[in-house]
């Protein structure tokens, strides 16, 4: 991988992270400011290593585990980042099968938002779309029907990924909506340890952290990659949470942004997994073109009112 090439992927990820995890940054700021200044301090400090080294740093070696099962636990430590080509092969010849899942986990969130989801209409459609939300449901299962399709035509075990890749996406789903009513009752106080509101930032966190994670995959499938770019913008979240959320908040149109990155990074999974070859400098491009233009469109926003 050439100077370049690292730069670009790097600032992508950090960029996917960011605009990203602003939800959860959002969520975080909420809770936070119900909390004692100690346990705030505890968060921000502890809570981002949990958050960086042991969520982010675990998932993708868990992920590399799991499609080289043979591997073992400590092989897929090592074969994360190991220089043997043989290795290295052998994950990129399986890799199909995490590019296939992680698309469909990516498409079927971007689909969500667009269908259900309050937002503010950043681009034209995007109002009609929500107003035809009984069509959520309809539209996925086809895509998952046609995606299985295709799949089973290259194996069997590429299609599993995709029946994987939904199920997590409903898994998770239906943790955030749970949290949803969590969250409201940690601010209206009928939770007052800040011990309980701790693990709920922390489980919360680790929610969030699977979309970022396999995002990631569609930049690289170099883990200490992934762990530098959505390291760096898990630090800048946590440093968002307290300093600016607030003037962050206005910049409505970042949420846009992270969500037309999912849908292409999904795509170009899907591409990918299924034999497409996508030239790598494309997805960071991309992210930070739809990140510098959703990021001035609510720029111009303020500047109106």
């Amino acid at each position: 991988m050439d100077v370049f090439s690292f730069i670009l992927r790097s600032a992508g990820l950090t960029l996917f992270e960011i605009v990203g995890g602003l939800d959860n940054a959002v969520i975080n700021a909420q809770v936070l400011a119900t909390m004692s200044m100690r346990a705030r301090r505890w968060f921000l400090r502890y809570g981002l290593l949990i958050a960086v080294f042991l969520i982010r740093g675990f998932l993708p070696f868990l992920i590399v585990w799991i499609i080289n099962p043979a591997l073992g636990p400590i092989g897929a430590l090592t074969a994360a980042s190991s220089a043997d080509p043989r290795v290295r092969d052998a994950v990129e010849a399986s890799s199909s099968i995490l590019l296939v899942g992680g698309g469909t986990f990516l498409i079927f969130l971007f689909f969500h938002w667009l269908f259900l989801e309050p937002k503010h209409f950043g681009l034209w459609g995007e109002r009609f779309m929500q107003s035809q939300g009984v069509w959520f449901y309809a539209v996925v299962s086809v895509l998952l029907a046609g995606i299985i399709w295709f799949a089973l035509q290259i194996h069997p075990v590429i299609a599993f990924g995709a029946a994987v890749g939904s199920t997590a996406f409903f898994i998770t789903h239906g943790f955030k909506e749970n949290a949803e009513q969590a969250e409201k009752d940690l601010l209206s106080e009928k939770v007052r340890s800040d011990l309980s509101k701790l693990f709920y930032l922390e489980v919360i966190d680790a929610i969030f952290s699977i979309d970022s994670v396999l995002g990631a995959f569609a930049f690289t499938l170099s883990v200490p990659l992934i762990l530098l770019g959505n390291g760096i913008g898990a630090v800048i979240v946590r440093k968002v949470t307290m300093e600016s959320i607030e003037k962050i908040k206005q910049y409505k149109y970042l949420n846009n942004a992270a969500m037309y990155s999912v849908f292409f990074l999904g795509s170009v999974m899907l591409s990918d997994g299924f034999g497409f070859k996508i030239p790598q400098w494309i997805t960071p491009l991309v992210t930070i073109i739809l990140v510098t233009y959703f990021f001035q469109k609510s720029k111009t926003s303020l500047k109106v009112v």
